[in-house]
């Protein structure tokens, strides 16, 4: 597959049917698998052998849609989680632990913020928030000796903040330790963070994955590409002997499926945020049309963008298609095909406006989502980032009258005839 596009990846990559079987990804929904001899079970609990034995630590068709989503992104393997919030916790916990530092981007999602800043720093783990358009200088002055990643959004949600791919890898790689990015917003269809040196990346498959509001699911993939063994004072969970796993050292036995084995065996193991094979079966189909809903979704929003941009009811507009976008430059780097179907705007008069536009929208549906085929909005100051004070969503781009309007795949005569009658009602 790897000399496929990623149009054909979409699908085809990560399942291929043998002489008689199913062309169609079965599911498997069993929580355990039989054997003929306890001798070749032991093999497996002790990771000599390859297979499944129980649902919760590996099934047949979360493999497949994980080889699946590993290969749109260029990397070496990947897992399924049950939700993106359990893979963007999952892909840090399994390098940090009590007493461990972390440096992220402050323009993330609300709910990654407050497990960052609030639960995990209850765990040991403390946070230091880098705004995105820092300097390298600011950059750099947040690591600390005890630092073992970097995390940020590709597209930051809703901020639409592009990240500086390299600068912040490169500013990780300087510390020993692996960027981790959140690839929701653009996908890999759209960009592809290993390309340009992060290590690891995650997915709130919920979104444009799926595409259909349908499921819930979350993605880590590793590049492969970071290599701890050169610290091993740094990583000795996948550097030395794990007690609770038969005294496995990942590096040594799994070499670039290290991260990964570690976080299936021995995190998705104790913690068990495992997605059902239902919920990967539906996410598969819905990836198969990704690359032709992302470009509609991209024509969509940027449509309807330049609209709003000309329109003196609006008070301001992000997209970074939009050549008057700040990041646009940034967006054109690293997405050069298209960005994702979300707009951040607001509108004149505050926030009574701002409801009562969204109010009046018929097609459009006010709702906790975002990234599938409907156009919906939301206002995140009063929902998604609540939790934040005003100084944490200031930090991270959020404003309070903004709009977060996620354009669908409908008519984009349609989309835009439903806004500018809720704009005339205000």
């Amino acid at each position: 597959m790897a000399d496929y596009k990623i149009n054909t990846k979409c699908v085809q990559a990560g399942y291929t049917p043998k002489n008689g079987e199913p062309r169609i990804l079965p599911i498997y929904q069993s929580t355990t698998f039989k054997y003929e001899s306890s001798e070749q079970m032991g093999n497996l609990f002790d990771l000599k052998e390859s297979g499944y034995f129980y649902t919760r630590l590996q099934n047949p068709t979360n493999d497949q849609v994980a080889a699946r989503i590993c290969a749109l992104e260029g990397g070496a393997a990947a897992m399924l989680t049950s939700s993106g919030q359990a893979a963007n916790f999952y892909s840090i916990f399994n390098i940090a632990s009590a007493g461990d530092h972390i440096v992220s981007s402050s323009a993330i999602y609300g709910g990654t913020f407050n497990l960052l800043s609030v639960t995990m720093k209850k765990m040991g783990i403390e946070t230091t928030f880098v705004h995105p358009e820092c300097t390298e200088e600011e950059l750099r002055a947040a690591f600390r000796p005890n630092t073992k990643a970097v995390f940020a959004e590709t597209i930051a949600n809703p901020a639409l903040i592009v990240l500086d791919i390299e600068k912040f890898a490169k500013a990780a790689h300087d510390n020993g330790v692996p960027l981790i990015v959140d690839n929701t917003f653009p996908t890999p269809v759209n960009c592809r963070p290993f390309e340009f040196g992060a290590d690891i990346v995650t997915h709130s498959t919920t979104k444009y994955l799926d595409g259909h509001a349908a499921t819930v699911g979350g993605a880590i993939i590793d590049s492969g590409n970071f290599d701890w063994s050169k610290y091993p004072d740094k990583f000795p969970g996948l550097t030395t002997p794990d007690d609770s796993y038969h005294g496995v050292t990942y590096t040594e036995m799994f070499g670039k499926g290290a991260f990964i084995t570690k976080a299936t065996a021995q995190i998705m193991r104790d913690l068990g945020s495992i997605q059902s094979p239902q919920n990967a079966f539906l996410i598969n189909m819905g990836i198969e049309t990704l690359a032709l809903r992302m470009e509609k979704h991209c024509e969509n929003a940027l449509y309807i963008a330049k609209a709003l941009e000309k329109d003196d009811r609006i008070s301001w507009v992000e997209y970074p298609g939009l050549e008057s976008s700040k990041y646009h430059a940034l967006a054109e780097k690293y997405m050069p095909k298209g960005t994702c179907g979300v707009i951040s705007f607001g509108i004149r008069g505050g926030r009574e406006a701002a409801t009562k536009f969204m109010d009046s929208l018929r097609l459009a549906a006010i709702v906790t989502h975002v990234a599938d085929v409907r156009t919906c909005v939301l206002h995140p100051a009063s929902t998604t980032h609540r939790q934040l004070t005003d100084e944490q969503m200031i930090a991270g781009g959020i404003s309070p009258d903004l709009i977060r309007l996620s354009v669908g795949i409908e008519d984009k005569e349609d989309i835009l005839a439903d806004i500018m009658s809720a704009l005339d009602n205000i």
